[in-house]
């Protein structure tokens, strides 16, 4: 089988799998059910994906990496940017990957643990690809910034990501409970969420 058919068919199984979790939770989806929406044989998907877990985990590489090509637009056509409009283009790039942000928050350990090693290398490539175009843009961007100073930016707003899914996709009984327990909560977009974060660590 050539490389191209096994990219083809490796993406196929990744879509599959993305728009099953658009309704489907993570520990409810089998492979059965993704192999039933591709064009090909259940147990053919086995011939690239040992686990339930390195699908999900090829869709977590893939929005890193969609996430990379956005940020790296964002560095390539501006020259100059303040910190408001640094804030606004990357929480827009947030905003445009809801499925990056509930993996994150929801389902990270199950993958990396039910995952083979070198799976789990090409994921944390993409990862560590992302924290590398941020600090890119920060170089770019922020000329009077320290070193120090970047690094604690990027310490601070790679684990506040893990948060942003919980805080702005909250279902109908979780804001029940919250009326009823009288807890205090502000519901806010990803954007608005993100982009307040940012300036913040700016």
């Amino acid at each position: 089988m050539t490389k191209e058919i096994t990219d083809i068919r490796r993406e196929e199984i990744i879509k599959a799998c993305n728009e099953l979790y658009k309704n489907v939770n993570f520990k409810d989806i089998t492979i059965k059910q993704i192999g039933e929406k591709t064009t090909f044989s259940r147990t053919s998907i086995y011939n690239y994906f040992q686990t339930k877990e390195e699908i999900f985990l090829a869709l977590f590489q893939r929005e890193y990496e969609m996430w990379i090509d956005d940020l790296n637009k964002m560095y390539d056509e501006n020259e100059n940017q303040s910190k408001e409009e640094f804030a606004s283009g990357l929480a827009h790039t947030i905003e445009k990957r809801p499925t990056l942000l509930k993996l994150l928050s929801m389902n990270m350990y199950d993958m990396e643990e039910n995952s083979r090693m070198e799976v789990l290398i090409e994921f944390k490539r993409a990862y560590g690809d992302s924290i590398k175009t941020v600090k890119k843009c920060l170089d770019k961007f922020f000329k009077n910034m320290n070193e120090r100073e970047k690094q604690e930016f990027l310490f601070s707003f790679f684990p506040f990501m893990y948060g942003i899914y919980p805080y702005t996709f909250v279902t109908d009984k979780q804001k029940e409970s919250m009326q009823k327990a009288e807890v205090p909560f502000e519901y806010m977009t990803i954007y608005e969420l993100a982009y307040k974060e940012i300036l913040k660590l700016l």
